[in-house]
């Protein structure tokens, strides 16, 4: 017989495995619909919210996974869940050694160190010059770089700035295609130039 914790647990999994199975930024869409759904900007949801969320976003969950995932989560039984906690206990669990890598690859791209990376931060850093858009005269240097930060930047609030939690977010999804630590390390070492 399985414990109410237990069963909870397996339907967070299950809601984490559905969003993995749309890429890494699967994750990253599911938080879009959310914000969408956060009408009021408290940055919490409540279970009519959530039940929404998913719904809209096209989870399959019955009623009653997604009220033991609300309850999972609504630690302090407030009828509310933080956005962001949601968000953290969504996320594949990554090693101190990833969440390190990602942290040294976001703050080397966050050159102004204002904790936001732009376009501005990634001017001489990555070389837009390469990009086909750019070669082919149809983009400009800074939209091949707006290009470049959408990939991470949160889908509903495309502002050109990425957070750490948003790169975060992105790469949690990545990660979680990588089975050994050390190669993943490598990988964002390899793709950041980190020393």
């Amino acid at each position: 017989m399985t414990s109410n914790s237990e069963q909870s647990t397996e339907s967070l999994q299950k809601l984490r495995q559905q969003c993995l199975a749309r890429g890494s930024a699967g994750i990253k869409g599911l938080a879009r619909t959310f914000r969408i759904m956060d009408d009021d900007g408290s940055k919490s949801l409540d279970l009519q919210e959530f039940l929404k969320g998913l719904d809209t976003y096209g989870v399959t969950l019955s009623r009653e996974e997604a009220q033991q995932i609300f309850g999972l989560l609504d630690k302090d039984s407030s009828g509310t869940i933080d956005f962001n906690e949601f968000l953290e206990s969504l996320r594949p669990p990554m090693s101190s050694s990833r969440k390190q890598v990602i942290s040294e690859a976001f703050r080397k791209l966050d050159k102004t160190g204002d904790g936001a990376v732009t376009v501005e931060d990634l001017r001489g850093v990555y070389n837009a010059k390469q990009h086909p858009k750019y070669k082919s005269g149809q983009w400009t240097e800074d939209q091949v770089f707006l290009s470049f930060l959408e990939s991470f930047d949160s889908p509903n609030n495309k502002d050109g700035k990425v957070t750490e939690e948003e790169f975060l977010n992105y790469y949690s999804g990545v990660s979680a295609s990588i089975d050994e630590d050390a190669y993943f390390v490598t990988m964002i070492k390899n793709a950041w130039k980190l020393v």
